[in-house]
């Protein structure tokens, strides 16, 4: 073997060896945390659960359930909370990606009779200080015991009945666009029309 090859070959195979255990070295941490970032985001999730909904006594995350939006385009997970066995609230884990920076996810919290009973935003990536005002109770309390079969959920700018955040109508917007997918699953769910 020439020594032109050699020169070659060995940062080559150095590279392709080093490549190679940096791979299984990044498997291996994203096995190793995989599961404590997942129950990290259940915790999240069961956390906002217990926000939204009536109390419970049952395990919501345990009995979660997936259902579709009418149109047959969106999957959505609904958690049911049960007292006594009764089903008291559900909340529906929803999303927009309409947002000023992008996807907002959303759990939302029904009342049995339809009613918004409250709604929390569990990601997203909006302005600190401005967008992120959605997730703060000026903004989220003009929508417990909203009723969205009889109000409009948008923005007043866009002919419905909810005050927007000052200077956050984009991510206004999106929040209620996440609740409405949320509501739109929830009632084709009780209409008895949740076939895939």
């Amino acid at each position: 073997m020439s020594k032109r090859i050699k020169e070659f070959l060995v940062p080559v195979i150095t590279l392709v060896i080093i490549v190679t255990l940096s791979a299984f070295a990044l498997g291996y941490m994203y096995n190793f945390t995989f599961e404590a970032i997942q129950k990290a985001k259940d915790a999240k999730e069961l956390e906002a659960i217990s926000e939204v909904v009536n109390e419970f006594d049952n395990n919501p995350f345990a009995e979660k359930t997936t259902i579709m939006t009418k149109d047959k385009k969106d999957k959505l997970i609904m958690y049911p909370a049960r007292k006594g066995g009764k089903l008291t609230s559900v909340a529906i884990k929803s999303y927009s990606n309409a947002g000023f920076g992008g996807r907002i996810e959303v759990m939302t919290g029904f009342n049995v009779s339809g009613s918004i009973k409250y709604f929390k935003v569990i990601s997203s990536n909006e302005t600190p200080g401005l967008g992120s005002k959605v997730d703060e109770p000026k903004f989220k309390e003009q929508l417990t015991d909203f009723y969205p079969h009889r109000q409009i959920l948008k923005v007043k700018q866009d002919g419905g009945d909810v005050d927007a955040v000052t200077a956050a109508t984009i991510s206004s917007r999106a929040v209620l666009k996440a609740i409405a997918r949320a509501y739109d699953a929830f009632s084709n769910f009780n209409s008895g029309d949740n076939n895939e």
